[in-house]
Parts: C-alpha cells; structure tokens; sequence
C-alpha cells in the first residue's frame, strides 16, 4: 500500500484506510486497551515506510514504545491480550529503528534489561521472542557497549536452551531447535549457516588458551603435571617442555586435567595399562594428548573467523556443553586402543596419530548427532577399517595406471566431458538463489539468477526469503548470453576489490562475477557454498566457450570414468592387463593358400 502527506499527516490511501501518525500517536495512548492494541498493530504495518517513521519519531513516538516496554512487568507474557500488545509495540519499535533513523545507543539500561527478560523468560508465545532477539541482535551490532550489556543480560547457556525447545519459530538468530538438529531432514541454508556461527564464535572461546604458551619452569606447573600424568614424552628433565608450544598451549594442558578429574577411572585404566608395557611400546601420555589437542582444533577450527557465507557446522556440537573436551577425552581412548592395534613404538608415533586423524575426520564427516554415536563410530573404525579403506581407494588409482586402461579413459573422456557441460547448464537452467551481502541485515537481501531454456539469456531479480524456484517471467532483469564478455573469479571480482581488505578467503573463494555489454557493466555474484561456485563457473564458461576448471569438475569426471571403466573390464576380473599390446606376428613368406570348397562338396 502507497503512503500520501495531506496537511502534515501520513495517510494510508482509499484501498487500505488508516490514521496519521498523529492519530496512531493518541490511538497508543487511549485507556481503552482494544483502540491502543488497534493503534500499535496498525503501527507495526505503516511503520515500514520512511517518510511515516520520521513523522512518528519527530513526535517521539518511538519513546512512546520505550517507555511501554520499561513499564511493563513479566505478567505480559502470561496475558493473552497483554502478549498481543506488547509483540506489536516491538515489532513496531523494531520497523521504526531499521530505518536508521535514531541511534541504538540512546537506549536506557532498563530498556535493555526489558528485553533481554522476554528472552530470558521460560518459552510461551515464540513471537515476543522472536522480536526480542531481532532486536538484541541489532544492538550488538551497533556498539560494543551495547554488546556487552547484552551480553551481561543474557547468557550464551540461555540461548542454547532456545535450541533445545524445539520450536522453529523462535528466530533463527539463535539458529535452530534442538529436535532439527538431531533430526534426519536436511538444514536450510540460513539456520545452517547460523548453526555454523554459533558453533564458530563459541569453540572460539578456547583460542585464548590455545594461543597461551606454558611457563615450563614455574614450579608450581610442574607439580600439577607431574601429579596428572605418568610420562610425558622424551622430555623427561622438564615435561612441561612439550606445553610450550602454540598452538595448543595451554589448551592441551586443560584437555588433560579434565580427563583426569572427569574421567578418572579411564585415566587411571590408561596410565597402569602403558606402565605394564615395554618402555618402546608405551603410549606417552603427554606427547599424545598435546598432539591430539592439536588434532582437535584443527578439525574444529579453532582460532579461524566464522565466514559470513558458511554452513557446515557439526550437530554434535549441540548436544556438548563442553565438546573438545569431551571430544579429547573419548579420542585419546580411541589413541590408545589405535597403538595397540598397530603394535606401535615410539618411532611409529607419527603415523599413529596420521590413523586417529583419518579415524576422527571420517567419523565427524557422518555428522553424528550424539557424543555416543561419536564413539561408536569412531570405535568401530579401527585399524584394520582403516587399512581396508585405503586399500580400495589404492586399488582404485591403481587400476588406471595400465597404459591400455589410460588410452581407454582418453578416449572416453570427451562423452563424459559433454555429460557434464549438459549437467552444467541444466543447473544453470534451474538456477539458484544468491544473498547481497551487507554490514547489516544481510538476510533480508535475496536475489535469483537462472539461464533461460534456450541458453540465449541469463534472468535474474530480488526475491523473497520463501521463494525457491521463481518463473522467469517474475525475473524482471535479463543479461544476453552474447553480451557477455567476461567471467571473473576470487580477488578479481569487482565487488571484492571494493571491499580489500574486508573480506575473509571463504568469501573469497565463493566470489565470480561476469562482465558484459561494451561499457564493461558487471554482474556480481557470492555462490552459497563451493558446490554452487563450481556449477555456475562451469556453466558460464561453457557459455562462453572455454574449458570447466573446476575442482568439482574434475572429481565427477574421474568418478564416472572409473564407473564406465569398471563396466567395460567386467570381463575381464581376475585378468592381468598387459602394459603393452601383444606383438603382431611376421606376415607369412606368400599368400598362396586357400581352401578348396569343390572337394568336400564333391
């Protein structure tokens, strides 16, 4: 609906009649609870129009809402009615503040407290706190002040429990419900990437003690660890040695103490089981954790900024209050078990800790919901699992060294390659939603791009948050395929250059642009995840005529040469190819022989 001005008041026109900002101004504050519930449901609507909120807060309308908030106490969640009222005065609070307006900061401390007790609340109605959360969210992003009375309000444990409701509508800046989580069904690209952040920011609370070397000759540290640990490596004149080193510092030093007073029987199983081994055939204890430790933060990512564009977060993460540690204490278990496997020594620790790498990467790759499901995976591939798996995935490099084999992939490759360039643009056919990054608000921008049938023109126009697959007609901007000059990736895009500086490698390596018509126009693009980026550079360049480089490319050509070669040597399992064709015999010294027909029908 159009907004007008008539003599300094704001009216909604003839389809959608309303009152002026003067008239919503005394409608708020009536006695009669039904014109004041009216009056700041109409508000919430009108208020997303700029020029209605700069009249309403000319009229300090907005200290209106302020002032309704701080007066009101925690009945309003158990009121219907009141609960009503009170989701359409923050909601309109909420549209009056996006439009940038007035400043977060002149917000009172008592404001603050308000909401964040609509978040703290035990879950009722989820619309109060939906809002809430909207607004919190854009408090920390306007001020470090603001941020730390945030934090001070609310506690990262009492988001978590917002997860464990398991209702979806209690917004998804504290990402997403507990039974989702653990559930089957796949994730949607924005509560996976708020998933992703939430588990970042939190596991990057430990890098401060990750990037905190050990004083190796405080005494008092040496006691401790002399106390928890029976041997701590080669270093025996000062085990604390091996702490000094960063990463893991100091973070390895806690991982240890917490399986030791956590876990104090599977500690102690530990230590007296590798006292009765041969002084070469002992796990050490430090040695091993300290690596493990390391292990662990780099499968995590410890230390690394969360990526505005990323999404893969691990549900395990959701069900630990505590995850590395609880990750240390069941993988040095599995260490310990993986030595014994190997009949392992001192001169095989290396390698022993590459097979607990590869047992702890290929288990978090099957995205176990449960630290129980974690172990019981990760228990059943032992060593001999590991060992199967890269024997079959040796025998499947193998298999294509035999020239013969090498000249039949050659000579299949062009089939496959145009497979592929169909896939490509099929996708590109199908198209695919991209998101505006912004400083704020990012995920009220949206935008679809697809390839029209005919591959002649490429559509695109903003979206909303619900539309999947949009028509074409609905696209309104269109690029022709002819027109395009160019296609740009990573650092070479132009709205990367714009941002130098700011933008991490993830969105870096998400980036491609294409160039087009005579005055050198650009069309900028941030893909959703890798596999996008693939699909749509590929597409592009096969409309542009040029080679697929990508490394998803690659992976599916090599899958679907080794499927077709298997198909075609079925017949020949169990049969040695020969590395050079058989030798072809002399021709015989004449030609004169034949065989004579006349004799044997005589």
């Amino acid at each position: 609906n159009r907004l007008d001005i008539k003599n300094g008041c704001i009216l909604r026109l003839t389809k959608a009649p309303g009152r002026c900002a003067e008239d919503l101004f005394k409608g708020i504050q009536s006695a009669d609870a039904g014109v004041r519930c009216d009056s700041l449901k109409e508000l919430a609507t009108v208020s997303t129009d700029v020029t209605f909120a700069q009249e309403f807060i000319s009229r300090d309308g907005h200290l209106l809402l302020v002032k309704i908030v701080e007066d009101s106490n925690e009945l309003v969640l158990l009121r219907t009615f009141d609960n009503v009222i009170m989701t359409h005065t923050l909601t309109a609070f909420m549209e009056l503040m996006d439009h940038g307006i007035v400043s977060w900061e002149n917000l009172s401390s008592v404001f603050i407290k308000k909401i964040a007790g609509f978040v703290n609340a035990k879950p009722t109605d989820a619309s109060i706190q939906q809002v809430s959360l909207d607004i919190l969210e854009n408090m920390v992003l306007s001020s470090n002040s603001l941020f730390l009375a945030v934090k001070h309000e609310v506690t990262m444990e009492r988001l978590i429990a917002h997860l464990q409701v398991g209702r979806e509508d209690v917004d998804e800046n504290v990402c997403l419900l507990q039974n989702i989580i653990h559930s089957s069904g796949s994730v949607q690209d924005e509560m996976a990437h708020y998933l992703y952040v939430l588990q970042s920011v939190t596991l990057n609370h430990l890098e401060p003690r990750m990037r905190m070397p050990l004083d190796c000759y405080n005494p008092v540290i040496i006691l401790i660890l002399s106390f928890h640990v029976h041997r701590f490596s080669q270093n025996n004149s000062n085990p604390g040695q091996d702490l000094v080193r960063t990463p893991p510092g100091l973070l390895a030093l806690d991982t240890m103490n917490y399986f030791a007073t956590r876990y104090p029987d599977a500690y102690s199983r530990f230590v007296l089981e590798n006292s009765s081994r041969e002084d070469k055939h002992e796990c050490p204890f430090a040695r091993s954790s300290i690596q493990l430790t390391l292990i662990l933060c780099e499968i995590l990512r410890i230390g690394e900024p969360p990526s505005e564009t990323g999404s893969d977060y691990h549900p395990i993460f959701f069900s630990q209050d505590r995850l590395l540690e609880e990750l240390f204490c069941g993988c040095i278990q599995l260490l310990n078990k993986t030595w014994k496997e190997m009949r392992a020594t001192q001169e095989d620790f290396d390698k022993v800790m590459q097979v607990v790498r590869e047992q702890i990467t290929r288990t978090l790759s099957s995205k176990p919901t449960s630290l129980e499901l974690f172990k019981n995976k990760v228990n059943a591939l032992n060593y001999s699992e590991i060992l199967k798996l890269r024997q079959t995935e040796r025998l499947h490099q193998e298999e294509t060294l035999a020239p013969p084999v090498l000249e039949l992939k050659e000579r299949l490759k062009p089939e496959l390659l145009e497979l592929i360039r169909q896939q490509r643009l099929n996708r590109l056919c199908q198209g695919t939603k991209f998101r505006k990054i912004s400083s704020r608000r990012r995920q009220d921008k949206l935008w679809y791009c697809r390839l029209s049938p005919n591959h002649k023109m490429l559509h695109y126009g903003d979206v909303e948050e619900d539309v999947e697959n949009p028509p074409i007609e609905a696209l309104q901007e269109k690029i022709p395929v002819a027109d395009i000059k160019s296609l740009l990736t990573g650092k070479d895009c132009p709205h990367m250059k714009e941002n130098k500086g700011k933008q991490n490698k993830e969105v870096l390596d998400l980036a491609f642009s294409i160039t087009y018509d005579v005055e050198e126009y650009s069309l900028n693009f941030i893909a959703p995840s890798r596999t996008d980026f693939c699909l749509w550079t590929d597409g592009l360049s096969v409309l542009l005529g040029r080679e697929m480089s990508s490394e998803s490319m690659r992976s599916e050509l090599e899958i679907l040469l080794s499927m077709e070669i298997k198909l075609r040597l079925l017949d020949l399992e169990n049969v040695t190819i020969p590395d050079s064709a058989p030798v072809i015999p002399k021709p015989p010294s004449n030609y004169n022989f034949c065989y004579d027909f006349s004799q044997t029908e005589q």
